[in-house]
């Protein structure tokens, strides 16, 4: 399979129409779909081709979603098949757990948003794509290995310079186990030398939270004679770990004897980060709605005490100190109530185009930072010359902003000044006149080197702390509205500058909510 080949993707619903829905929106990523209107009809295609993706709906006559993810994971050929559910009803955290048991990687609630269906199952079907060629790459390499072996027995000269040329890691072990030779790559990954690597040291490269369960399962491995294969952190020159998939093959002689060991060592970095960067995003998403739950349960009752300690400080019965302390209760309570507020507003949406104030949701994102401003010391100079009052939908509103601030924050992590204005602009290029947001901070600056990337999915410039989500959202979101999100980061004086500009049109026609459901429905 080369790059650019097609895969399947399997859509199981018992509704033709949400079929045809799933096949318009997966449609522009290129790849071969397949219907099935019921789990049988699903197992068929199963049976019959290899499938990259099952996207399924949960609720179906005769096989429902969970059966049928069970009856496809007791196949061996499925048993790490990406299985997306998707529902139209409300699932709970135990609904959830349970698709997850069955085998599901992900999740997707009606109503389906086309980009977000659609990044998730380029990924899982790029994921598919990229493991079928590492297997092949490997299985080619592997059986190149064992016939190269039998053919230059003779000339370890010619067989060493073959491993040099591969771009894995690659070593070769005595029947001992003993590690006699590594190829260049190696030594170039991990700057070591041969005199350095002899005797068990490789041991010292492997991350020491795996050490111990490598060792033991490539001993194990030897000691049968069987081949072996792990995935764990190696360390590199640069004194960073990268993931790497870990092979070792026994090779024989005419007699069936093993006569030495061949490995590699393949670097999977990438792929982990993305699985991760996933879990991480689904997992950021249910904190998000845990915290609109637990402000919406304790809002009534902060109310009612509210209320109690109005008419207890109205009391004529309490002295000048004790109305002074419910005072100060009140007025703890009070800000505890804006609290709850703010996290309710910024876990509801509204459900049908709103205007919407960007000078009010800036000064409600710059609240919610204001701590984490405080503390590090930073700034903040706003300059608005209007309301900036467009036609949107706030959360995904406030999203942005409080991804880009956020971003602005943590950049100056020594303090700094944090600039924000809001003005009324138009549109470069078509004139449409809107309103442009432009944020700018005195932080470390972005290097040229990750100016292209900046947008990109699972792309990141804060190492293990970012997802590398949160501007490709954010800039999908202003395209939505038919905007634009740019920026730039330059040196002044011995300090940098990075700004973001956002332009959103005054007037655009946006996708509700409302359509999407009326397409899956």
């Amino acid at each position: 399979m080369n790059l650019h080949e097609p895969v399947n993707i399997l859509m199981v619903d018992d509704q033709p129409g949400k079929l045809l829905t799933y096949e318009a929106i997966l449609a522009p990523l290129g790849e071969r779909l397949l219907q099935a209107s019921s789990g049988r009809e699903a197992l068929e295609h199963l049976l019959k081709t290899d499938v990259a993706v099952v996207l399924m709906d949960v609720s179906m006559p005769e096989i429902d979603g969970y059966q049928l993810a069970d009856m496809i994971r007791e196949h061996p050929r499925f048993q790490k098949t990406a299985i997306i559910f998707i529902s139209a009803v409300h699932l709970t955290d135990v609904d959830r757990l349970k698709g997850y048991e069955r085998g599901a990687v992900d999740y997707i609630a009606v109503p389906v948003i086309p980009e977000l269906l659609r990044a998730k199952v380029s990924v899982f079907a790029e994921l598919y794509r990229k493991t079928l060629q590492l297997k092949r790459l490997n299985r080619e390499l592997e059986q190149r290995v064992i016939d190269r072996t039998e053919e230059l027995r003779q000339s370890e000269s010619q067989f060493r310079s073959l491993a040099n040329s591969i771009p894995q890691l690659a070593w070769m072990a005595n029947p001992d186990a003993s590690i006699f030779w590594y190829n260049q790559r190696w030594y170039d990954y991990t700057g070591t030398t041969l005199d350095e690597m002899k005797g068990q040291a490789w041991k010292d490269l492997i991350h020491p939270d795996h050490v111990a369960e490598v060792v033991a399962g490539i001993e194990r491995c030897w000691a049968i004679d069987e081949p072996w294969e792990d995935t764990f952190p190696l360390w590199g020159k640069d004194g960073s770990y990268r993931w790497f998939l870990s092979r070792a093959l026994p090779i024989r002689d005419a007699n069936g004897n093993v006569v030495r060991w061949f490995g590699t060592n393949t670097d999977i970095t990438e792929r982990k980060q993305a699985e991760e960067a996933l879990i991480k995003s689904e997992r950021m998403a249910a904190m998000g709605r845990l915290a609109g739950i637990i402000a919406h349960e304790i809002n009534n009752p902060l109310e009612a005490i509210s209320n109690a300690f109005y008419l207890l400080r109205a009391n004529s019965s309490l002295n000048q100190e004790a109305r002074r302390y419910a005072r100060l209760a009140q007025e703890e309570l009070t800000r505890l109530a804006h609290i709850t507020k703010q996290i309710l507003g910024f876990y509801r949406d509204s459900k049908q185009v709103v205007a919407v104030s960007l000078s009010e949701i800036l000064d409600n994102v710059i609240e919610l930072q204001s701590r984490r401003l405080q503390l590090n010391g930073i700034g903040v100079e706003r300059h608005y010359t209007t309301r900036g009052t467009i036609q949107g939908y706030p959360l995904e509103l406030k999203q942005v902003f409080l991804n880009l601030i956020g971003n602005a924050v943590q950049a100056m992590p020594e303090g700094g000044r944090l600039r924000i204005r809001l003005l009324e602009s138009s549109q470069t290029g078509s004139g449409r006149s809107g309103m442009r947001v432009s944020i700018s901070d005195t932080g470390v600056g972005i290097r040229s080197e990750h100016t292209k990337r900046i947008f990109e999915p699972f792309f990141s410039t804060k190492e293990a702390k970012g997802t590398g989500l949160g501007l490709w959202i954010s800039k999908g979101i202003i395209q939505k509205y038919e905007g634009t999100i740019r920026f730039r980061s330059v040196q002044v004086g011995s300090g940098k500058v990075t700004c973001f500009s956002v332009f959103i049109p005054a007037f655009a026609a946006i996708h509700s909510p409302e359509a999407t459901a009326a397409l899956i429905a």
